[in-house]
């Protein structure tokens, strides 16, 4: 691409970068030792930096600011946009450009007194992380294994959990349940790099992506620390940076299970006593299905354990834990269990909405319920069913029909109750006539009512198998011809 070019629309930007990057795609997939020398001038380019920004602004964090004060909504506001993607063009170009501190924000966890960091950094840097994850993720999406599922493109939670249930049908009942120690912070910056180098050549980009590494963080109390170890939550490129270091557990377990060769070596391989893994990712989270014993699955700690040391990584003993899909366990949110299907004597196996799940559900629900926050009972009813909405879209690929009856009438009696706090003396005649719809006594105000959780088809998520497409599949087909 010609990087002296004026900057284009976004409708003339846009094909330019997957066309660009579909060439990528390709050019990996045909030759598994290329490494790439002359990356730097397509960060700097004016397409994928317009790309980029497109990305950024319509981010949900667009109107959080960095520790220099500027978001990306600011910039968009204040109608300088070209401004803005001028100057950090010229930085990159001049070799000037240096990222500044991320600003930690610490968010609850799942569990009490428990925070995660979140790391926020300025607008410019996000638009060069955004830049260059445009131009690395095709190039690495070709290397990586199709067992992982979490921020990649095209693919969902609910994949991993159907490749879950689909191995469960195929015998492997037995399941290691890992959790890595504070994984976005631990990461080994050397180990990482090195993997990136494997198919990245050029020196400018390393140092780019170093830079990010090191740029520090700035507590919310105002103090400075250093960056050693880990790619902090929040950055653009940081989930992508996170695929690629954890990509050698899947690289490990993958060539495990294709050592075999054919389904006849692996079913002797069991017969004479030992015992077959597959390995199904969501970012950090990961379960390895075992086709064999519990001693197999217990064995597997020190094994995982040799694959993340030199990732500077470590399994968290309290979390990590064997179980047997007969008892169950939860993933992503889903409680995965095998089950006598009711009236019949065979066992099958059945995914629906954990506990914790249902927990973080109603909690949201009481929360928004509480108080007088909301000035009318619209108001309250757009925000409750933009979160019952989420949730419902998320786990309507389950078992989920008692679970949304439940969300259902434990809504209901929320909003019957926040109305009836509202309107001190209402008896139930009058709530009925003022605030409730003859269909189902549905909750509603004007033209909003309250979304119904089980009127929610439910459906099963059928495994869509290690053929998910990447976005430049269709394009690199046509480059091929």
């Amino acid at each position: 691409m010609n990087t002296g070019e004026p900057w284009p629309g976004l409708d003339e930007a846009l094909p330019r970068v997957l066309r660009m990057q579909a060439k990528l795609h390709l050019w990996v997939a045909r030759d598994a030792g290329r490494r790439f020398d002359d990356l730097y001038n397509l960060v700097c380019d004016p397409a994928f930096l317009v790309v980029a920004w497109d990305r950024v602004r319509k981010n949900k964090g667009a109107r959080t600011a960095g520790v220099d004060g500027v978001s990306p909504q600011s910039i968009v506001a204040g109608g300088d946009v070209a401004g803005f993607l001028a100057e950090t063009r010229v930085q990159l170009k001049g070799r000037v450009f240096t990222p500044l501190p991320v600003r930690e924000r610490l968010i609850p966890k799942g569990s009490p007194g428990k925070f995660r960091s979140l790391g926020i950094p300025s607008a410019m840097d996000r638009l060069v992380q955004a830049s260059v994850k445009l131009v690395l993720e095709p190039i690495f999406e070709a290397d990586f294994k199709p067992v992982s599922y979490g921020f990649r493109p095209r693919r969902r939670a609910q994949d991993a959990i159907a490749e879950i249930h689909h191995f469960g049908t195929q015998g492997y009942h037995w399941v290691l349940e890992a959790d890595i120690e504070a994984c976005f912070d631990e990461i080994s910056h050397p180990e990482l790099v090195r993997r990136i180098r494997e198919r990245i050549g050029d020196k400018r980009v390393l140092a780019l992506v170093k830079s990010f590494l090191k740029a520090g963080i700035m507590a919310e109390g105002g103090q400075f620390r250093d960056s050693v170890t880990g790619t902090p939550q929040g950055g653009i490129l940081s989930p992508l940076l996170a695929n690629i270091a954890l990509s050698a557990l899947d690289e490990h377990f993958c060539a495990r299970y294709d050592a075999h060769g054919t389904a006849w070596r692996r079913a002797a391989h069991r017969r004479r006593g030992g015992a077959t893994y597959r390995i199904v990712r969501y970012a950090d989270d990961f379960v390895i299905m075992v086709h064999g014993s519990k001693e197999h699955a217990e064995a597997l700690r020190e094994e995982v354990a040799g694959v993340l040391a030199p990732l500077g990584l470590r399994l968290s003993a309290a979390k990590t834990r064997v179980c047997h899909l007969d008892e169950g366990l939860d993933f992503l949110g889903f409680r995965i269990q095998r089950r006598l299907k009711k009236g019949t004597a065979r066992k099958h196996i059945y995914t629906y909405p954990s506990k914790k799940a249902l927990a973080s559900i109603t909690g949201k629900v009481r929360a928004l319920t509480r108080g007088s926050r909301h000035r009318t009972l619209a108001d309250l009813l757009r925000q409750v069913n933009a979160v019952l909405r989420g949730w419902c879209n998320y786990f309507q690929y389950g078992v989920s029909k008692a679970t949304f009856h439940y969300v259902d009438m434990f809504t209901w009696r929320r909003i019957t109750l926040w109305l009836r706090k509202r309107h001190k003396g209402i008896n139930w005649k009058t709530l009925y006539r003022r605030f409730l719809t003859a269909k189902w006594d549905t909750p509603a105000e004007g033209k909003v009512e309250m979304f119904r959780p089980q009127t929610v088809e439910v459906t099963r998520y059928r495994w869509r198998g290690y053929h998910i497409p990447t976005p430049w599949a269709s394009t690199a087909a046509n480059l091929a011809v």
